[in-house]
């Protein structure tokens, strides 16, 4: 079939690995409105860990972010997410989601951009009736703004979001261009947030999500993955390494397969989204595992003028 374009029309839609990869227990977050926090708390240790070794979950893309249709079956899509870069496919991230959670949209969103800059934010009817909570950089097209509301285009028709949550630019490439020490400000509100793999959002992030994001939150767009993430930017020796500069992580002391990474915080101290049954938080590297397996750095963000 032709590829259809369509915009994510839940507050955050998981990325499955096939149409068949959601089990009973997942049903809440395959539907229209998703429970996204209800269906997180109703997963065990095992359950969530599930997620991973099962290999039944991707990524995560948030309300607005634009999907591409390849294929249908069964009220399920066969879709691909062009803003994450991937390796796996060259058009962006590729999975599988919902039909219900898909907004068929060809529209193109131009002009200014709001960027939800809370943790979570309240969206609202045009009526101004609250709707769902927002993740921390779902962002919209403007129609207008003044001192009460930011009046947004959705999926779902015309919203509204409160100035005090998100930042208007007048296009997504006039995002301001944080420093390294922004984006270690920016992750540091989400320390305690339970991980969650494949996740995307201030409802969970694993490590690479909680990477890509923090990067995103200042302007710089980076590959979804830490594989690719290790593949890109510039190069930093590891004893030149800056607050801000992503850490990357390989089995076997360094010289294995690479399996995680983390934002550098400074003074030998790691900021990142550990793994299944913790949570995202600030750690000294001296004498644990992740001084032995550290391999590599790259540094994405850019030197402040002045």
């Amino acid at each position: 079939m032709t590829i259809q374009k369509g915009r994510v029309a839940v507050s955050v839609a998981t990325v499955w690995t096939a149409a068949d990869s959601a089990r009973k227990l997942d049903e809440k977050a395959v539907v229209n409105p998703v429970e996204i926090e209800s269906w997180l708390d109703g997963l065990t240790y095992e359950t969530k860990l599930e997620l991973c070794n099962e290999n039944r979950v991707q990524t995560q893309a948030l309300f607005g972010e634009e999907v591409w249709i390849v294929s249908e079956i069964e009220g399920w899509a066969e879709i691909i997410v062009p803003s994450q870069s991937s390796s796996k496919d060259e058009r962006g991230y590729p999975g599988w989601m919902p039909l219900c959670q898909i907004e068929r949209v060809e529209e193109s969103w131009q002009g200014p951009i709001a960027v939800i800059q809370s943790k979570k934010a309240m969206l609202y009817s045009a009526e101004e009736t609250p709707l769902f909570e927002l993740s921390f950089q779902t962002q919209f097209s403007v129609i207008k703004k003044d001192t009460e509301w930011i009046e947004v285009k959705t999926p779902l028709g015309k919203g509204k979001v409160k100035p005090a949550d998100a930042r208007v630019f007048d296009t997504i490439e006039n995002v301001p261009k944080g420093s390294g020490k922004d984006i270690v400000a920016d992750g540091e509100t989400f320390i305690g947030l339970p991980y969650l793999w494949g996740g995307m959002s201030s409802f969970g992030f694993d490590c690479s999500g909680f990477s890509y994001t923090m990067c995103k939150a200042n302007g710089y767009e980076i590959p979804r993955d830490a594989h690719d993430q290790a593949a890109s930017g510039k190069k930093v020796e590891l004893d030149a390494i800056q607050p801000g500069d992503l850490l990357f992580f390989a089995y076997k002391e360094g010289k294995g397969r690479l399996h995680h990474v983390g934002i550098y915080h400074g003074d030998g101290k790691l900021l990142h989204s550990p793994n299944t049954g913790k949570s995202i938080e600030i750690l000294e590297m001296a004498g644990t595992v992740y001084e032995k397996e550290l391999c590599a750095a790259r540094r994405y963000w850019h030197e402040t003028e002045g």
